[in-house]
């Protein structure tokens, strides 16, 4: 069971064990085309295990465009439930009734979100804030105003400056607005940027001196562009010191140059603030790239190699979905659905699956999501094919998938509909087999081997505590045609150790040997001193309501690249029209799996 650890304690166990750790910080999107570039970094960064990430606010965030896919409260949210990241939102009060924050923050806490940084905020150029006296003018009351509202259920960082905010009369007089911005209940502080190290070195010293105790956590801008430099050293009022200046100065024109320059004078800073007991941690300013913030990372060190997995699957940062333990095995490969599926439960599976009739399954609608790991349609084309002639064509894309080859465009084919994410390293070890079963016309969407007591330390296959040992049964999961179907459901009676479902998009046909209300376990783990874990099961309650969504996708995700009536989408739809879905599960795990003898004999024709 996982336990909801909040943001400043992880922080304080990480500066209790002198391991230096790592944020980063990134701002909305304008467009979906933007928010879909966002998230592909977001998880390229987020494989070295940040503390936490966080997304600033937009000014056009109001109330009513919190369900906007762009907004600061949106991409924050996706951050948190589907990217599986610790989460910090932005919000100011500058220019915000107070009725709109305490809405910002009831919304975000519907969310899942238990991180705030309270700013204050700027004006927009060209637009005076006239606050009224009940106005949250400053960030000291903007903090106060969330402890009032919900007590200690947020996190709460706020902002220093290493040389003073620049509408402030002097450095002191910040320092001790800082010191009551902390004293109204902040938890930390995140540092603007600056571009030498003495400069944070001495202002942590003044806040000690000020009594400000908590984590002071330095903000780092690698330099990228000069362009870039000089726009964001104008909107902080910061002076760039003039050896930087001197040695960029004559390569300005030279992104690349610039760039390179940039990651070496952030990394050497970096060991510095590092080295010197005054920095617990980093926090990078990214501007939504990845390439200056990776390169740093690994040369300071500070990448994490991936960790122990808890459950065969990634656990959400969501504290409401601390204790989920068990999920149907059919959603394995489109986790983000599942997740939007099952975002209204209350309670989530806890040591066994229960009866999933009483499960309410969200409608699978064309919810923001689509987006996050849907690339441009162009793209998809060149992948799946611009012009389908027959059924073949189709069969060639699966196969491709599996192989990891090119296909005619020269393009590998590192996605299909029913996959969010890249294919498991467990499936190299049945990629022949898979791919021999796609170019035949049996569409494999999710599969996994058998495996009978592995060290839970596997680095495969391994999940869970220590000393464990793991264990799953041989899965198989396709769409094949009607006459196959026909043929496979009477071989699969003299395999009763096989469990099967069989249906048709329309429901018509439905064939399985399952207990209607009984799930069956696939993958288990055995621990010291705790109960059997079965962290992945197939339901046949929950198998037709994930089918409703398999045969969908062939049409939303697929079949609306093309015109309408179109030769190729006419084949798409044949697919959704006269194709089955298949599961097998074979519950002799002790063996070598049957599944491909049974395929075999289907693609054979075998009828008796």
């Amino acid at each position: 069971m996982n336990i909801f650890v909040p943001l400043i304690e992880q922080m304080k166990a990480q500066i209790a064990s002198k391991d230096p750790w790592f944020s980063l910080e990134f701002f909305p999107p304008k467009t979906m085309e933007g928010a879909y570039d966002l998230f592909q970094r977001m998880k390229i960064l987020a494989q070295g295990q940040p503390l936490f990430c966080d997304v600033t606010w937009h000014p056009s965030n109001q109330p009513g465009n919190m369900e906007k896919p762009t907004s600061s409260m949106c991409v924050a949210s996706t951050m948190l439930n589907y990217l599986n990241i610790q989460t910090m939102l932005h919000v100011t009060c500058c220019h915000q009734p107070k009725q709109n924050i305490k809405e910002h923050l009831i919304t975000a806490k519907k969310q899942g979100i238990r991180n705030i940084l309270a700013l204050r905020g700027d004006s927009l150029p060209g637009q005076e804030w006239n606050p009224k006296d009940n106005d949250l003018t400053h960030a000291k009351d903007f903090v106060k105003f969330i402890k009032d509202e919900h007590e200690d259920h947020f996190v709460i960082a706020v902002a220093g400056y290493p040389v003073g905010h620049p509408e402030c009369p002097s450095y002191e007089d910040d320092l001790r607005y800082l010191k009551e911005k902390v004293d109204a209940g902040a938890d930390f502080v995140i540092s603007q940027l600056f571009f030498d190290v003495k400069t944070f070195i001495n202002f942590v010293a003044d806040c000690r001196k000020f009594k400000i105790t908590c984590p002071i956590i330095p903000g780092i801008l690698p330099i990228q562009s000069y362009d870039s430099l000089r726009h964001i050293s104008k909107l902080a009022k910061l002076e760039v010191p003039k050896n930087i200046v001197d040695t960029i100065q004559p390569i300005k024109d030279n992104d690349e140059a610039i760039r390179n320059f940039g990651i070496f004078q952030a990394v050497e800073m970096c060991r510095a603030l590092l080295n010197s007991d005054h920095a617990p941690g980093l926090h990078f300013y990214t501007l939504n790239r990845d390439y200056a913030t990776n390169s740093i990372l690994k040369q300071l060190g500070l990448l994490t190699a991936d960790i122990q997995r808890t459950l065969p699957w990634k656990p959400s940062a969501n504290y409401a979905r601390m204790d989920e333990e068990i999920r149907p095995i059919f959603w394995n490969l489109r986790p983000q659905s599942y997740i939007y599926r099952t975002s209204n439960w209350d309670n989530f599976p806890n040591g066994r699956w229960g009866n999933s009739s009483l499960a309410s399954f969200g409608n699978l609608t064309d919810y923001y999501m689509f987006y996050l790991n849907q690339p441009p349609k162009t793209e998809l084309l060149k992948m799946w094919g611009t012009r389908l002639e027959e059924e073949q064509d189709v069969w060639n894309v699966f196969k491709l998938y599996i192989t990891g080859e090119t296909n005619e465009n020269g393009i590998k084919v590192s996605m299909i509909p029913w996959h969010d994410d890249a294919l498991s390293p467990e499936t190299s070890l049945i990629a022949k087999e898979l791919a021999s079963l796609n170019s035949q016309g049996v569409l494999t969407i999710n599969s996994q081997p058998a495996i009978n007591g592995l060290p839970s330390s596997d680095p495969v296959f391994g999940w869970g505590n220590p000393n464990g040992y793991v264990y799953q049964k041989a899965y198989l999961e396709f769409f094949v045609s009607k006459e196959k179907a026909e043929i496979l459901n009477k071989i699969l009676l003299k395999y009763p150790q096989v469990n099967y479902n069989i249906v048709n998009s329309q429901g018509d046909i439905n064939y399985s040997n399952c207990d209607e209300t009984q799930p069956i376990a696939v993958t288990w783990g055995v621990f010291p001193g705790q109960e059997i874990l079965q962290p992945t099961v197939v339901d046949p309650i929950a198998f037709n309501i994930w089918k409703q969504e398999a045969f969908d996708l062939w049409k939303t995700n697929w079949g609306n690249l093309y015109p309408p009536k179109s030769e190729s989408q006419n084949i798409i739809n044949y697919f959704h029209d006269n194709y089955l879905l298949v599961n097998l599960v074979d519950n002799e795990f002790t063996k070598p799996t049957c599944l491909w003898t049974i395929t075999a004999k289907m693609l054979a024709g075998e009828k008796n």
